[in-house]
């Protein structure tokens, strides 16, 4: 049997890449990244089994951020659970 594992694509490439720059802000469960797919939401805690968007947009509030109209997706990475919010 083998086993072959596929390249990262160029967005996942660009996002680990932002991940390891300072974060622009923290709240209680996330930490928060300016990135090249838009903003991202690290989770601080164990990924759950449904992405935690609504909590993240409540938190992000916090932040002076709207995310409420964005679209959004997620992805794992090496920081965890990165929900990521764009337009």
């Amino acid at each position: 049997m083998t086993i072959t594992t596929r390249p990262k694509s160029n967005s996942s490439n660009l996002l680990e890449e932002a991940l390891n720059q300072p974060p622009i802000g923290e709240t209680a469960n996330f930490a928060w990244n300016a990135t090249p797919l838009g903003i991202a939401a690290i989770y601080k805690g164990i990924s759950p089994s449904k992405p935690p968007y609504e909590q993240a947009i409540k938190e992000g509030e916090e932040l002076s951020m709207d995310l409420s109209r964005e679209e959004r997706e997620f992805h794992l990475t090496q920081k965890g659970l990165a929900l990521i919010f764009y337009s």
